[in-house]
């Protein structure tokens, strides 16, 4: 009589869906937007600079990529963000540098939910 009211308390449970937690999806995060590059270029063989992103909906911990390479960045505020470009990322001529500014997820909790990664649109940088 035990074993059969356990079994029928385990069916049970697993029937009901405790068996294991159920995951949310993450949703999508903010898209950041890039309006200007500033400076827009530079000449191939300059030193280090800080390149200034103008845009929207940067987040605080956003990041941005030079050529597909995150650099280092200092949020200013959700429409700047600032970038410090190594002079060997410069250092040949290429018309069109992506610069791209990525917003991270958030991680979710016991059940998932959070926010995915979300990156703007690139607009090309020129190193002349």
């Amino acid at each position: 009589m035990k074993l059969l009211l356990v079994m029928l308390l385990a069916a049970t449970g697993v029937g009901c869906g405790y068996s294991k937690p159920a995951t949310t999806p993450p949703s999508p995060g903010t898209m950041p937007a890039i309006a200007a590059l500033v400076p827009p270029s530079t000449a191939a063989g300059s030193s280090a600079f800080t390149l200034e992103v103008d845009g929207s909906n940067f987040n605080s911990n956003a990041s941005v990529k030079f050529n597909g390479t995150a650099m280092t960045t200092t949020f200013v505020s959700a429409t700047v963000v600032k970038a410090t470009i190594p002079a060997s990322a410069v250092a040949t001529a290429n018309p069109a540098v992506p610069v791209t500014v990525t917003n991270p997820g958030t991680a979710g909790g016991l059940y998932g939910g959070g926010t995915a990664a979300a990156t703007s649109a690139a607009m090309n940088f020129q190193v002349n």
